[in-house]
């Protein structure tokens, strides 16, 4: 895009499904056959590119794209939406009214923002009442989506006719003709867009390529991050649900767990390049844990209860309460760790639904029984592996 910009390149990209001529269309715009033209269905199986030698046309290149729709070909559709992303002009080439795939295909790539001449082909099968008719049709059926005037008709390849000549003899001989090229209206509309906006499609372009290329690095970044936090905040569950089973002393075991929510909580804001120091950490957890109290006081209170029984129990009993406990553990770190993700994706905010929403779209994202079970039978592996130790 760079190399383009510095050697003031403006890129014509034809767009469309097979076989309706975009290579042809292009021939007929070179005056010379530099793309390939053939019978079998989808011949172009990649982009190419060629200078338009025209006169005043320096900079000029037109693109040929494997056509959209093909059986097998969904490595071809691919490139062709990739360059015609990239391109600063594109000519949409139909060869009779629209399919449903082509009039899809058309808003895809209307989407991106790029000057789009349609372009009727084959109109040499077409008799002028037909061509009439035809382009009512079409017009209708692009409406807000392509402008009238940038509909053309064109006969980049017409077809061959037979000619049966009677000499005075009343003797036929035969012969064909091909009719001469038709691309008067495609080249005067291609220039007349060139000329009055030329100089500024090739770095609009760009500014929107610049912008589609940074989104998708974000979003790379960003599940990259959520992949790295989820692992993290899974590492945290475990070494919180085991901690808490695994302490003896009622109560002293929430002062611990809290201390590895805050390490948690720091953890991910450096994953998210938000940092955070153990007050932030601290004062974000008191919020998420209010909310968690005021949806559902009555189930952490069982926290409290189970923690109390701990001591109370000695054997097997000892370490299903434990693990109960560290199962509730587990979950309760779940939460504040997928709600600090949430807080700080949206920059250490809490957007327009505030802490209650958020924690209560969290809540409601989890099944709590799978996850408690799920939790319980982990540290329960745990528990009396490191008893059997």
């Amino acid at each position: 895009m760079l190399a383009k910009l510095e050697k003031s390149q403006l890129h014509v990209a034809v767009f469309g499904r097979v076989s309706v001529g975009k290579s042809s269309v292009l021939n007929a715009l070179l005056g010379r056959n530099a793309f390939s033209v053939s019978v079998l269905h989808g011949e172009t199986t990649e982009a190419d590119m060629q200078e338009w030698q025209e006169i005043d046309a320096g900079g000029i290149y037109l693109i040929d794209t494997p056509g959209i729709n093909e059986i097998d070909g969904e490595e071809r559709e691919r490139v062709a939406h990739e360059v015609a992303g990239r391109s600063d002009l594109l000519l949409f080439v139909v060869d009779s009214d629209l399919t449903e795939v082509e009039l899809q295909a058309l808003k895809t790539v209307a989407a991106s923002n790029r000057p789009i001449i349609l372009v009727v082909n084959k109109s040499d099968q077409y008799n002028d009442d037909e061509i009439l008719k035809l382009r009512s049709i079409v017009r209708e059926r692009v409406a807000g989506i392509i402008a009238p005037e940038n509909i053309v008709f064109s006969a980049a390849l017409p077809a061959e006719q037979i000619i049966i000549m009677v000499d005075e003899g009343g003797n036929e001989k035969e012969s064909t003709r091909r009719r001469p090229v038709d691309i008067l209206n495609l080249k005067s509309r291609l220039w007349d867009i060139i000329e009055s906006e030329g100089k500024t499609l090739a770095a609009l372009n760009a500014s929107l390529f610049a912008g589609n290329l940074s989104e998708q690095v974000g979003r790379r970044v960003l599940a990259t991050r959520k992949e790295m936090g989820a692992e993290t905040v899974n590492m945290y569950c475990l070494g919180k649900g085991v901690a808490v089973a695994l302490n003896p002393v009622p109560l002293i075991d929430i002062v611990a767990a809290a201390a590895i929510d805050v390490g948690m909580v720091i953890h991910l804001s450096n994953i998210y390049a938000m940092p955070m120091s153990k007050t932030e950490a601290g004062d974000l957890i008191k919020t998420i844990a209010a909310q968690m109290l005021l949806l559902y006081g009555s189930f952490w209170a069982i926290h409290f209860a189970s923690s109390a029984l701990k001591i109370t129990t000695i054997g097997l009993s000892t370490v299903i309460t434990a693990a109960a406990q560290g199962a509730i553990a587990w979950y309760s770190t779940l939460i504040i760790g997928r709600v600090t993700e949430d807080y700080l994706i949206k920059g250490k905010s809490w957007g327009e639904v505030g802490p209650k929403l958020a924690v209560q779209n969290i809540l409601d994202s989890l099944d709590r029984d799978s996850v408690m079970s799920e939790a319980k039978e982990e540290i329960m592996r745990y528990l009396k592996k490191d008893k059997g130790k």
